[in-house]
């Protein structure tokens, strides 16, 4: 106690400092007497009532009254400066606000909501959340009726005041502990002017359910916070949507086990923020146990949610949670339609090995499901977030934009309406690409959870935004506003995990000091090596003619004049890029595609040695082999986007991919990606095991069979039956290399596909405006494999079951 008593007089001794400061401040401005006090009474009694409540006030432990006793003894003496303080200390209040608004906008818009609309606002205290909630709807008309149930009547005073003052008649004060709320005893047929009794033994349709449940800040002070919890499902309408923002402490191995928590980005609080805020939260009866928000989860549905820290306040963390109800009327019947989450593409044998086991498992243990069937969208597959193949990304994606030429993918493979399509996911920007050719389904896969989130954001975008949003944000990459389109636009559409990764990552967009999207992802160390490269060179300016050239030959020019003897210096690339840590962090090219590269050189030279100055070589020569050709044949100006990109920063309007068109905007706004695109988070062999045989018509693998080396012959020989297996006879791979005749070609044509170059690059050549793979092969299935024996089939450990399963 001595030690908090100190404390305290230090804190005294600052605020009456300041105090101090401040009224000096405003007499020598030459302001009235009237003018000084009017200002300390607006920002410092505020302020002092809130610490003296807060740390110095003895407080009732024990009252005939009980909680609402409790309540008043720490609210009655702050409730007129409550809204003025808490603007402060509780953080996160719009932004729970603006996505329950968002969710209800857009369920609307796709269900027939009942008439009527309900919110209940536990814990409402002042009523700051209807007011504030203005900012998202209009709320004295878009809400029939609104309850604002609060135990505190220093509290339930002043929102008495605020909506008198505001003239909105539809919103009830309820003086009454939020374990005897029932919507019954206040929805009847009597007159909006009088009040019902909360203690009414009338009897009133059951049917009488709110759109709306808030609570804010409210969780974390109620002591018997399972009734209130138990009470809501009775209140809250099937399709109805329940909020949640208040502080918390946890650590994140309690919950990564879990399925339907909806993502445990930034959860985790470590020890001493554990045992610190505790403690401290403690002194005002707030309690910040993890069983409150883990109670939450298991009682509802997970929708989309994230967590925060408010640094302003030393770091308090603090949580935004939209839910629904435990088991919709179509619970089973999400896990088990055939064109939700468990689509026409699955096999039948393997139904209970695969995403769908998670829900079932789930339901059959009275669990929520897991957080990806309670989205607005089937688009995004559920994945064990927790999985080391998926966490060793380290929550950040390689590529910001895709490396491959869309242009020369269509043109190969002929896309039709009736072609269902599997790809790698990459950038998303292909897979976006595709959908314009209006295939009957593409199956967008990636291991890498992030960049299945940058297709997630793309989709979304797409699906409610306007053209203008769109181009910001994918064509030049920045928005200064990104983070409110997050909130009240985009957010009904991604993923919880998505959802999550954009809103701690919406500085990306939206920083002064960043260079927007297009330079970041584990490749912008290869595009800011160059920038920062032609900047202490003094070579911006010739950046800039380059990409502005309105002919070959003058492009050509700029390039041998300055440019090329700094990107293909042999000294860089002696000191950066040939080494193995720089081509496979900064570019992607994993060891086993490096080696190809290798041998191809050390088969042109007529050598067998691996030499360190061999191998820095062949990478110097690649990269000759990939740059000159793209100055020599495409202009970079309004022809090749790719390195226009990467010079750049940004596309602009003459020089994009297809997909940032206006006409492409309107497409996607007629012909929905939600109705073609399915995201699996998983390796490409787990999603090919679990699809129905002869599901696939087109596998666009990339140079994904590059990273396999010929010491991983029965894995790639593994994936290529799969492939066999899942594609209709005449089926086509599209697969691009780094090596000229790569090794695993043979592995295709001993199970059963007719491999056929498509592009061949040799020194000089310009195969497509990217230009960086040796070769190009397009492989036709011929007939089916006989079905393997089990004996000559590798065990492998299910990804997202954790079930030990044989391929198939």
């Amino acid at each position: 106690m001595p030690f908090l008593n100190r404390a305290l007089a230090i804190v005294l001794a600052v605020v009456t400092c300041c105090n101090g400061i401040l009224v000096s401040v405003l007499q020598l401005l030459g302001l009235p007497s009237t003018a000084i006090l009017k200002a300390a009474s607006e920002h410092l009694v505020p302020y002092w009532s809130f610490f003296y409540a807060s740390f110095l006030k003895p407080h009732t432990t024990v009252s005939i009254d009980g909680q609402r006793g409790a309540l008043e003894s720490f609210y009655s003496t702050q409730a007129d400066s409550y809204d003025v303080t808490r603007a402060r200390l509780l953080k996160g209040r719009e932004d729970m606000l603006s996505l329950a608004a968002a969710q209800l906008k857009f369920r609307e818009s796709v269900e027939d909501m009942p008439k009527g609309r309900i919110w209940v606002d536990i814990g409402g205290g002042t009523g700051y959340n209807v007011e504030a909630m203005r900012q998202f709807i209009d709320v004295p008309n878009y809400f029939s009726r609104i309850y604002l149930v609060d135990f505190s009547p220093s509290l339930c005073k002043i929102a008495r005041r605020r909506f008198s003052r505001l003239g909105w008649k539809n919103v009830r004060i309820i003086c009454q502990d939020a374990r005897l709320f029932r919507l019954e005893n206040h929805e009847t047929a009597i007159s909006d002017t009088v009040e019902p009794s909360p203690n009414t033994n009338i009897k009133r349709s059951n049917s009488v359910k709110a759109s709306l449940v808030t609570m804010s800040y409210a969780l974390s002070m109620i002591p018997d916070f399972h009734s209130v919890i138990d009470s809501i499902p009775a209140l809250l309408a099937p399709s109805g949507i329940l909020s949640v923002v208040d502080f918390y402490v946890q650590n994140v191995v309690d919950i990564s086990w879990r399925n339907y928590g909806g993502g445990s980005f930034d959860r985790h609080v470590n020890w001493f923020g554990r045992a610190f805020w505790r403690s401290w939260f403690e002194f005002d009866r707030v309690a910040l146990e993890p069983a409150r928000r883990d109670y939450l989860e298991y009682r509802f549905g997970t929708i989309l949610n994230y967590n925060k820290r408010h640094y302003y306040l030393g770091g308090i963390p603090y949580y935004t949670w939209i839910g629904c109800q435990k088991v919709p009327e179509t619970a089973e019947g999400k896990v088990e339609s055939p064109d939700v989450h468990v689509t026409e593409w699955l096999d039948a044998t393997t139904k209970q090995s695969t995403r769908a086991a998670a829900g079932l498992l789930n339901l059959s243990l009275s669990l929520p499901l897991p957080s990806a069937f309670y989205q607005n969208h089937s688009c995004r597959l559920h994945y064990d977030e927790h999985h080391q193949q998926h966490t060793q990304f380290q929550n950040e994606y390689i590529y910001a934009f895709t490396w491959e030429d869309p242009t020369v993918d269509k043109k190969l493979l002929k896309i039709t309406s009736d072609d269902t399509i599997l790809a790698i996911t990459s950038a998303g920007d292909n897979i976006l690409s595709y959908a314009l050719c209006k295939p009957r389904r593409i199956h967008a896969v990636d291991l890498n959870p992030t960049q299945n989130h940058l297709l997630e954001l793309k989709i979304a975008a797409f699906a409610s935004l306007g053209y203008e949003d769109i181009w910001q944000l994918f064509g030049l990459g920045r928005h200064p506003n990104f983070r409110r389109l997050l909130l009240e636009q985009m957010s009904p559409h991604l993923s919880s995990q998505a959802f999550q990764f954009w809103i701690a990552n919406a500085s990306t967009f939206t920083s002064r000091l960043g260079c927007g999207l297009y330079e970041t992802g584990a490749s912008r160390h290869a595009v800011r090596l160059a920038k920062y490269l032609f900047m202490l060179a003094g070579l911006r300016t010739e950046v800039q003619r380059l990409c502005s050239c309105g002919t070959i030959k003058e492009q050509r020019a700029i390039w041998h004049r300055s440019l090329r003897r700094i990107l293909l210096s042999r000294i860089l690339h002696r000191a950066v890029i040939r080494h193995s840590a720089f081509l496979w962090k900064a570019l992607g090219v994993p060891p086993a595609q490096r080696d190809m590269i290798v041998d191809d050189y050390l088969r042109k030279v007529g050598s067998t040695n691996a030499t360190p100055t061999a191998c820095g070589q062949a990478v110097w020569d690649y990269m000759m082999d990939t740059l000159d050709p793209v100055v020599e044949h495409s202009l970079l100006n309004n022809e090749n986007y790719f390195y226009s990109l990467c010079l750049r920063g940004q596309y602009t309007k003459i020089c994009h991919p297809e997909y940032l068109s206006e006409e492409a905007h309107a497409s996607y706004r007629d012909n929905s990606l939600y109705d073609i695109v399915r995201i699996h988070t998983s390796p490409i062999i787990s999603v090919l095991s679990s699809m129905r045989a002869s599901s696939l018509t087109i596998a666009v693998i990339m140079d994904s069979m590059d990273w396999f080396s010929p010491s991983d012959q029965p894995t790639a020989a593994t994936q290529i039956r799969a492939l066999n297996r899942a594609l209709v006879p005449g089926g086509r791979v599209l697969l691009r290399s780094a090596a000229l005749k790569p090794w695993y070609l043979k592995l295709f044509e001993e199970l059963g596909f007719q491999a056929t170059i498509a592009t061949e690059r040799r020194p000089g050549t310009y195969t497509d405006m990217v230009n960086m793979y040796a070769s190009c092969w397009l492989c036709v299935k011929g007939a089916n494999l006989p079905p393997p024996t089990p004996e000559s089939l590798p065990e492998r450990r299910d990804s997202d079951t954790g079930i030990w399963a044989l391929e198939n």
